[in-house]
């Protein structure tokens, strides 16, 4: 009853950290060239950003290996260990990002336009086609790497507005200002997937997954009486595991066993888990896990 996503998380998560490392170099280099704190924000955010996507790639790899004596599930919640690192960087990151653009308000400075717009078109293109490699991601690792880079394209975004903009009228207040504002709100969703994956981390049930329905689907099989210690949660985000123990009743052959579990199979099958585990119990059993 597995259900595999063709896509290679690896390699997009490979790109992404090369993309980052080499961008990171470069927008230091543009940050102190053009005097923007934009530039230079985002160049220090980047730098952390380097470091967690190099995590998230190894933990990736790690990720994919088979299970072992260690970890019989294997090892996808490495993966999910990797979104972890990543939102809390991404958190700590935006923050910073928001002292420093305070800063900038109380004490303001100009920036070199001509040269931040440069820098900004060959950012809003290297961090626009990583993003868009990343957006296709099915892990809930790729999902916050995504979330990465698409900061990384509103922001350069942003100076490239700024910069326009510092062409026509000298305004000392706008890069600052506009840092703030898409950081803020980057801040805010990077939270929200903060949230996603701590739930997931925590064995939380899949939302898109209602348990209660596959608990009255299996309830209306012919010889299912009742059904208790039952859990349904995620390994990652992509691939969940779902396990039960059923009472039976009105059984008189092994046959009508075997027919009750693959009807209840064909009931999982919609959901497409990718580890099922049902205990079968008839009705004169007694069970330790029941209630």
């Amino acid at each position: 009853m597995a259900h595999n996503h063709h896509h290679d998380s690896g390699k997009n998560l490979k790109l992404a950290f090369l993309l980052n490392f080499g961008f990171t170099i470069f927008e230091v280099i543009g940050g102190f060239y053009t005097n923007s704190m934009a530039i230079l924000s985002d160049a220090i955010h980047d730098l952390g950003d380097t470091l967690s996507l190099g995590t998230a790639w190894l933990l990736d790899k790690k990720s994919k290996q088979k299970p072992d004596a260690s970890f019989s599930f294997g090892y996808a919640r490495f993966s999910l260990l990797g979104a972890l690192i990543n939102g809390v960087v991404l958190v700590v990151g935006s923050v910073f990002v928001i002292v420093e653009a305070a800063k900038r308000i109380s004490h303001p400075e100009m920036a070199n336009a001509d040269g931040m717009m440069l820098f900004a078109l060959v950012g809003v293109a290297v961090n626009g086609y990583a993003a868009w490699k990343m957006s296709h991601g099915k892990t809930l690792n790729e999902k916050v790497v995504s979330w990465h880079l698409i900061e990384d394209v509103l922001g350069w975004c942003v100076v490239l507005v700024a910069s326009i903009v510092l062409k026509i009228k000298y305004l000392l207040l706008l890069d600052p200002i506009l840092s703030l504002f898409i950081t803020a709100y980057i801040l805010w969703n990077a939270l929200k997937r903060l949230k996603e994956t701590l739930f997931t981390f925590l064995q939380g049930i899949p939302k898109e997954i209602d348990l209660v329905k596959i608990e009255k689907e299996i309830l209306s099989i012919h010889h299912v009486q009742s059904l208790h210690d039952t859990h349904l949660w995620s390994l990652e985000g992509e691939h969940h595991v779902f396990s039960t123990h059923l009472r039976l009743e009105n059984i008189d052959s092994v046959s009508q066993i075997i027919q009750t579990k693959k009807e209840i199979k064909v009931v999982l099958a919609k959901y497409h888990l990718k580890n099922c585990t049902i205990e079968t119990e008839l009705d004169d059993e007694s069970c330790s896990m029941v209630n």
